[in-house]
């Protein structure tokens, strides 16, 4: 059977947080460690530019920060190719092509991209490559051929439009070279676990988040702040379990599901403060990101060796990308001069 082939990735604007780990980076280590699958893992920062274009500092630090956290996680470069997108010039021209298949009242109707433009607050002043971003996405994807991407729940427009943009190729060109990509989705429930002030999304902008990086004294203080029940005033009073991050957290982070039920029982019908669940809670996460941590800190004693990694993760997902284009140039006829 051939091997599929996996494109996914990050944009780097800031160090990855647990969101991103249980959404998609356990999926992305599962994945290559089965042997079945060719993985392509991508840092956009062209796509962080497009709404960070003023900033590009933030981009460029961040770099190596994405690139930490994907081995500190267990992502193994002799597994996966990890590549950075701006160097690999196909993907613009790609990006081109792909454009003139595409209406920007389509764009508009990404509901991905509404929501986003909504939280970003642009008013009337979206960049373009803000607003055109699927497009750049579906040149990402079909760069690599690839037929399975990890991805959020939210993300499934993107995909339906990279679909819609490989039927439209093939069938204008009378050519079979893109490829219809699936989504790979987390398990239910963990496809965007909320932030530490109960807010539904985990996220940098809103200062809500617990980093992969975070250090066992910081990641403690961030327990400990946790939203949980504002109603549960004293240990003696019954809580409510739905909507309380703590337990939010517990169901996804705790492999003792049986101890989580009944911590989840006594809580409700009182006689358990919110102090001793969240040192539990600490006590399951220092266990789960201590390993990671102590990784990442290993990695980032060697910067230069990073971005050999980098490198060479880059020239090879180059070759492949450029050999999509020429199939491209080809299908379209403008391969003048070969």
């Amino acid at each position: 059977m051939e091997k599929k082939i996996i494109l996914t990735g990050d944009r780097p604007t800031g160090k990855l947080h647990i969101g991103h780990y249980v959404g998609s980076l356990k999926n992305r280590v599962e994945l290559q460690n089965s042997g079945d699958y060719e993985t392509f893992i991508m840092i956009a920062d062209m796509q962080a530019l497009t709404d960070n274009a003023r900033d590009p500092e933030k981009i460029r630090k961040s770099l190596t920060e994405v690139a930490l956290d994907y081995l500190a996680v267990g992502i193994d470069p002799a597994k996966s190719t990890i590549f950075v997108q701006s160097q690999i010039p196909a993907l613009s021209e790609l990006t081109q092509h792909y454009s003139n298949l595409v209406s920007i009242s389509r764009l508009r109707r990404n509901p991905t991209v509404k929501n986003e433009i909504n939280q970003k607050d642009f008013g009337q002043s979206i960049p373009v490559g803000f607003a055109t971003y699927p497009i750049s996405q579906a040149a990402d994807i079909t760069a690599f051929k690839a037929n399975v991407v990890p991805v959020g729940d939210d993300q499934e427009p993107m995909l339906e439009q990279t679909r819609e943009i490989v039927r439209s190729f093939n069938n204008i060109y009378k050519q079979d070279i893109l490829v219809e990509p699936t989504g790979y989705f987390p398990p239910k429930g963990q496809g965007r676990i909320p932030g530490l002030d109960g807010n539904a999304k985990m996220s940098k902008s809103l200062n809500n988040a617990i980093y992969l990086s975070d250090d066992e004294d910081t990641l403690q203080k961030k327990v400990m702040s946790m939203y949980t029940d504002p109603d549960h005033i004293h240990v003696e009073d019954p809580g409510k379990v739905e909507g309380n991050t703590v337990f939010t957290y517990l169901d996804i982070f705790d492999p003792d599901k049986a101890k989580v039920q009944e911590l989840k029982d006594q809580y409700r019908q009182g006689g358990l403060g919110d102090v001793k669940i969240k040192r539990y809670l600490n006590e399951v996460l220092q266990a789960e990101l201590k390993p990671i941590r102590d990784r990442r800190n290993e990695y980032a004693k060697d910067i230069p060796a990073i971005y050999d990694m980098l490198r060479k993760g880059s020239d090879y997902a180059n070759t492949i990308a450029n050999q999509t284009l020429k199939e491209v140039r080809d299908a379209i006829g403008i391969n003048y001069f070969d």
